[in-house]
């Protein structure tokens, strides 16, 4: 700008540290729209984080230029940007549902930091769950994998009992007492088993020294009669 009006080198400084400040914007077109509509449309994107403000075209672009924002494409009919300070998904369907109901609102594109976005990407971002619910999902999901672990930390000393116990009935538990065989009645010694084996000593028959006698007595009987 040539010799710049200070309000209007006002206004470039306001646009530039609203789009610093930031954390994504959303460009629209509000022709169409009359002074009720647009001041509900305000209300409802202050509610979801955002701030919507009319400027001119020439001045926004001159801001962006100083910021090497790429949104020369989307500064064209009468422009009102939607500055958002937390959640763009909140303030995107908060957009989506005005324009239900308002379809002389334009949605033209935006930026995310400094990524310029298209009109297909705010309609995605209306799409996504509200940041609550991700949140609430994610926690969810850590939340699962950590009470299977608790469960299993539980179930540890138990299932350790039962495997022990089954062991000690099996007999096969580390350092349980093995069963001592009992030694059979009555077994014979080795010395016993030495006797029995010895053959036993010769007895002279008694029936034949009884005979010899017998036969010497009769000779001598015999012997005297003749005499």
């Amino acid at each position: 700008m040539e010799n710049p009006r200070p309000e209007k080198v006002a206004v470039v400084e306001e646009v530039r540290a609203k789009f610093e400040a930031a954390d994504a914007a959303v460009l629209t077109e509000y022709r169409g729209l009359n002074v009720s509509a647009t001041a509900e449309l305000r209300r409802a994107l202050r509610d979801a984080g955002g701030e919507y403000k009319i400027y001119k075209n020439t001045l926004v672009r001159f801001a962006a230029r100083d910021l090497g924002l790429e949104i020369e494409d989307l500064l064209t009919g009468p422009t009102a940007i939607a500055f958002i300070d937390g959640d763009p998904v909140a303030v995107a369907k908060a957009l989506k549902e005005f324009a239900k109901t308002n379809p002389a609102l334009v949605i033209k594109g935006g930026l995310l930091g400094e990524k310029t976005l298209s009109e297909a990407d705010i309609k995605a971002l209306a799409d996504v769950e509200p940041r609550e619910v991700l949140l609430a999902k994610l926690a969810g999901a850590m939340a699962a994998p950590m009470q299977q672990f608790a469960g299993l930390l539980e179930a540890l000393p138990r299932n350790l009992a039962y495997g022990l116990k089954a062991l000690i009935d099996q007999g096969g538990a580390p350092g349980a007492p093995a069963d001592v065989p009992s030694a059979p009645a009555d077994e014979p010694s080795p010395a016993a088993d030495s006797a029995d084996e010895t053959p036993a000593a010769e007895e002279t028959p008694a029936d034949d020294n009884t005979d010899t006698e017998t036969e010497t007595a009769e000779e001598s009987a015999t012997t005297e009669t003749e005499s």
